[in-house]
């Protein structure tokens, strides 16, 4: 059985109310996510709020938006953003992303969605609309994403590697373009599983270039098992120990 709570170095994180638990997948789009010159944010589907409090960590100036639609999990991620160092800093909306509306644009939005979209439904409802994307899939996230985000604005999200081409060309029609991808490995040996990709928003005549984007493979383990000094640094802010 899982802990009901995850403690990182400066913040901890509850979730036994929500569907997604703290996991490496959220982690990583925390540590990955660039955030110079960010100063306003939004996270899309925080769930317990992980990634909003990783940034919030990150960027001292920064505001902070996370929009989250399960009763539980907003109620939870509100909790967590509360009990912060930075809970001035943090906006909890409880409702749908696809009718969000905002009076400011977004320099940064980030999310790790939902993604299973052919594999056997969990009879767990929170857990499918949490890992599914029947609420929210890669077209709306990018529609929506682009309307919300200033002219050269960056959007990232963390994918499953076989989701990578179809969510590349879901982007491009909203003229969302890569700027820098990372492939993500478990160890040496195994094959590349997640995906995390920077896309900056163009307008409608700009031109992409594949050679515009830069990318970089990050492994968590070496051969023998052993967390990689990559990982490491990368969240060595975070983790307690690792």
């Amino acid at each position: 059985m899982s802990n009901d709570y995850f403690q990182f170095k400066q913040f901890t994180i509850w979730h036994q109310r929500c569907a997604m638990k703290v996991g490496t997948d959220g982690v990583l789009a925390g540590a990955l996510t660039p955030v110079e010159g960010a100063r306003h944010i939004l996270d899309v589907g925080t769930g317990s709020g992980l990634i909003a409090l990783m940034l919030a960590q990150r960027c001292p100036e920064a505001q902070i938006t996370a929009i989250e639609i399960d009763d539980d999990a907003a109620t939870q991620a509100a909790e967590n953003f509360a009990a912060s160092p930075w809970a001035e800093r943090i906006q909890l909306i409880h409702g749908d992303f696809n009718e969000y509306t905002s009076d400011i644009l977004f320099d940064l939005i980030v999310s790790n969605p939902p993604y299973f979209t052919d594999s056997l439904r969990n009879p767990d409802p929170h857990r499918t609309q949490a890992r599914h994307n029947e609420t929210l899939n890669y077209h709306q996230l990018f529609l929506r994403a682009r309307n919300l985000l200033q002219p050269k604005g960056i959007c990232c999200v963390i994918i499953p590697t076989e989701s990578e081409s179809f969510v590349n060309d879901m982007a491009s029609r909203h003229h969302l373009f890569p700027q820098a991808v990372t492939h993500i490995y478990t160890k040496p040996g195994k094959p590349c599983r997640r995906v995390f990709i920077t896309y900056w928003r163009g307008e409608e005549n700009d031109l992409y270039y594949p050679d515009m984007k830069t990318e970089q493979t990050l492994y968590l383990m070496d051969a023998n098992s052993q967390y990689t000094p990559e990982y490491r640094k990368l969240t060595e802010d975070f983790y307690i120990k690792l």
